[in-house]
């Protein structure tokens, strides 16, 4: 069965992942709802504008690939949708979070995924994401790989390979190994919500700058 998938895929997929984890007493998702989950700003990397013919047949994409299903039920006439992401692959909570991420937000560092799996899953420390990685990328095949290190930066970035390998720069391998101890696991968590806090506070004063030019 062929699972590579395209772009819109992912991001449904991805999307349906996050709304079952996140939002659980709305989902299964009706389309509209659906389509407003993938177009987000928020938690959205890159950002899309999809219609509903798009979505629609990337749904029916990903049924023939048993990644996901229409289900009906008598509290609505609306046909609404859900992933079967644990019944193809059985994963656990962790690992759905972290693929979920990996889906919604393209390549990530296991500090970035610490963060933002939080609503999803809570890893106590970056050893239990590293083994959330590892596993996935000991699939057969891989669901998962590093990437090489970005010149000036100390972390490796992972990502997902549902939409296939990833071609790379040729340079050294880089294993997927745990954090060297305590101390190192604390300071990157530290450097990541800075950087986080960070851009949230750069978009706010965008907001209030976009506000104030409403009123100029």
């Amino acid at each position: 069965m062929d699972l590579v998938l395209n772009a819109i895929e992912v991001r449904v997929l991805g999307s349906l992942v996050e709304k079952d984890a996140t939002t659980p007493e709305y989902y299964p998702l009706s389309l509209n709802a659906l389509v407003n989950a993938c177009n987000q700003k928020s938690s959205r990397d890159p950002v899309m504008s999809l219609d509903e013919d798009e979505v629609r047949l990337a749904l029916r994409n990903l049924n023939d690939k048993g990644l996901a299903a229409a289900v009906s039920s008598a509290e609505s006439r609306v046909p609404k949708y859900e992933h079967r992401l644990q019944e193809a692959f059985n994963f656990t909570r962790g690992e759905t979070a972290v693929l979920c991420v990996l889906l919604l937000r393209g390549p990530q560092t296991p500090g970035e995924l610490r963060t933002r799996t939080e609503r999803m899953h809570r890893f106590e420390d970056l050893d239990d994401v590293q083994s959330a990685l590892q596993r996935l990328a000991q699939r057969q095949p891989p669901l998962v790989k590093a990437l090489p290190r970005q010149p000036g930066t100390k972390e490796v970035r992972y990502v997902h390979l549902l939409a296939g390998d990833v071609e790379v720069a040729e340079t050294a391998p880089v294993p997927i190994k745990a954090a060297s101890s305590a101390d190192d696991n604390r300071i990157t968590v530290l450097e990541e919500t800075v950087r986080i806090l960070d851009k949230k506070v750069a978009d706010l004063q965008q907001q209030l700058a976009d506000f104030r030019k409403q009123f100029e």
